[in-house]
Formats: structure tokens, C-alpha cells, sequence
């Protein structure tokens, strides 16, 4: 636990920021208390998808969630100490998080900081990245040790594309899948849900090889300029297939999009294919490594386009409380 004094307005603060993680279906999966000066992350098992009954998909929403928390901190000039799963009575208690004062804050901290408030899904077809070898190199750096990133090759693309088309194929009478779906696109629902603005027409799905169906908007065709989709696919696969695997990559997860975001880039992160053994297994043959959890497509995005609407989140009083001090510490 630290003993260094920081403000409640701080971490307040870093938790709202954190909170702008990307989540399955934007379900925000997520429970953050301050206690004793450590911050402690739970899975909130009260906003789990009836679809993730493994919880998997709200395990990578809170890591990707942890790690947006400690780039938010070390924008304010504080370094993270975190103690991942820490009761093993608690199987929701996902950290403990101590601060510490750092030395100094660099300009490329405060530069992923605000990444947090401009990256967003963007589910539309991109144009190709330039010097993608240069930028794959610093993807690779900082997703470290904490998960396996391939890249899927032009040769690939087609077979990858394949999957995604039979991922769809395999709930197409799934009701309660889709009645989902309908629910989490609801246009008014308040603080969680994917907007209708995040969405796509029929016309821009079919310009884009690799990406879940939702259901129908009727926005006008946008970036018609771009044609098809040729966006780089990504595939962010756990070291192992434990809760604390799967935990770490939702965190390097997130150190990809904030990274893609700081060079300028769009991206769109996309599970459906790892939902089920016959497609995640298909992924696994492609990248050759066995537990790929997480899809990203990322490419650049008209200049033209405008600022995207944010997707709603959870009141922070809803997502965070302060517990009161122990008796002993008066």
C-alpha cells in the first residue's frame, strides 16, 4: 500500500479515463474502489453478456480497462504497482493498484493519455497503412511479454475472411444471440450500448470483409472514396488460457490502440471469431499459436471524416466508491 498522499480528484479522475476502455458490446464490465490508498479492479459480474457466460470477453474489458488506468496515472505523474488477482477466494477481484510518485512525465505519456479520449471503434472501410513493418515493430514492443501478436498476411486474408463469414454463419439462427444484439444497438439506452452512429449500413458491412453483422442501420453510405476495406488484421493471442492470461491481454490490447492512436490511425476491435471453438481454432491455424483471444483492424481513416460522437459510459458513481478508513488509521 502507498503511503504518498494523493488526491481523490486524481484518481477520480484516471478511473473516468479508464473507464473509456473498449468492452464487449460497451458493457462496461467493470467495479473500481479505492481502499487504503490502493485501488482495487473488480469484475462487475452484474454487466456480463449472457453470451460470455465464460466471462473471457469481460476479462479482456477489464485489462484492457487496467491498463488504460495506469496510462492515465502516469500522465499525472504516478507509476502503477499492480497485484494481479489478489485474493484467490475472489475470483472478481482482478488487482490491486498502488501508486508512487514518478521522476518526471514524458511527452509520449501524455500523448497516450489523450489517446484514451480520441480512440474509438471504427467499423467502416480503411485505406492501407504506410510503413507498416516500422509500426509493427512498435506494436510488438509494447505488447512485451504479456501476449503473442501475429499479423495475418495478404495471403492469409482471404482465409481469415472465410472465418469471419462462417463466425456469422454459426449464430445465424441463434435468437437469443441476436436478440442480444438488438438490445445492445438500442437507440436509447442510457450509459451502455453501442450508438447508432457506431454503427454501419448494409452497403459499407459489404465493403468490409472482416467484421461482426449487427443489426441494420440506414446511415448513408460513407467513405465511399475508399472502396473496400485494406486495413492490416491484427490477432492478440493470451500466452496462456488461464483468468490472469486472458486478463494480460485485454491490457495489451489496449497498449495496441492507444498505440495505433497516437500514430494517427483507426482502428476496430473484433472478437466474434474467437467466440466459438470452430472459428477461434481456424485463427489459431492461421497465427500458430493456440489461444487467440482478440482481433484489431487497423488502418488509416479519411482526414475528412470529422470527430465520431462518444459512445456513452457508466456514471462514475456508478463504476467507483471510496471505502471508509479503517478504524486504526483513524
Amino acid at each position: 500500500m502507498t503511503k504518498t498522499c494523493i488526491a481523490l480528484r486524481e484518481i477520480e479522475d484516471a478511473v473516468h479515463l479508464a473507464c473509456r476502455a473498449p468492452s464487449y458490446h460497451n458493457s462496461q464490465p467493470w467495479s473500481w474502489v479505492l481502499d487504503s490508498g490502493t485501488v482495487k479492479l473488480f469484475l462487475d459480474p452484474g454487466q456480463l453478456v449472457p453470451s460470455d457466460r465464460s466471462g473471457r470477453q469481460a476479462l479482456l474489458s477489464c485489462g484492457a480497462a487496467l491498463d488504460h488506468f495506469r496510462v492515465a496515472m502516469a500522465e499525472r505523474g504516478w507509476t502503477t504497482s499492480i497485484d494481479r488477482f489478489p485474493d484467490p477466494s475472489d475470483r472478481h477481484h482482478l488487482a490491486d493498484i498502488d501508486l508512487h510518485p514518478a521522476t518526471a512525465v514524458t511527452p509520449a505519456q501524455h500523448d497516450l493519455a489523450h489517446a484514451i479520449l480520441t480512440r474509438h471503434t471504427d467499423r467502416l472501410p480503411f485505406e492501407p497503412v504506410d510503413d507498416w513493418p516500422d509500426f509493427e515493430r512498435v506494436l510488438r514492443l509494447v505488447t512485451g511479454n504479456r501476449a503473442q501478436l501475429d499479423v495475418i498476411t495478404p495471403d492469409q486474408r482471404h482465409t481469415l475472411a472465410d472465418t469471419a463469414h462462417l463466425a456469422e454463419a454459426l449464430r445465424m439462427y441463434d435468437t437469443a444471440y441476436h436478440a442480444e444484439l438488438s438490445w445492445w444497438t438500442k437507440p436509447f439506452i442510457p450509459f451502455v450500448g453501442i450508438p447508432q452512429s457506431a454503427l454501419v449500413s448494409a452497403q459499407e458491412s459489404d465493403r468490409v470483409d472482416i467484421g461482426r453483422s449487427f443489426p441494420v442501420t440506414h446511415n448513408r453510405e460513407r467513405r465511399l472514396e475508399v472502396g473496400d476495406d485494406h486495413a492490416t488484421v491484427a490477432v492478440i493471442s493470451a500466452l496462456g488460457d488461464t483468468a490472469a492470461d486472458i486478463l494480460a491481454c485485454g491490457e495489451a490490447l489496449s497498449a495496441v490502440l492507444l498505440q495505433a492512436t497516437v500514430a494517427g490511425l483507426a482502428t476496430c476491435t473484433l472478437t466474434q471469431m474467437t467466440e466459438q471453438a470452430a472459428t477461434r481454432d481456424m485463427v489459431s491455424t492461421l497465427t500458430g499459436h493456440p489461444f487467440p483471444q482478440v482481433l484489431v483492424r487497423i488502418g488509416v481513416a479519411p482526414v475528412l471524416d470529422g470527430v465520431s460522437p462518444t459512445t456513452p459510459r457508466r456514471p462514475l458513481s456508478d463504476v467507483f466508491h471510496c471505502e471508509p478508513p479503517h478504524p486504526e488509521q483513524g
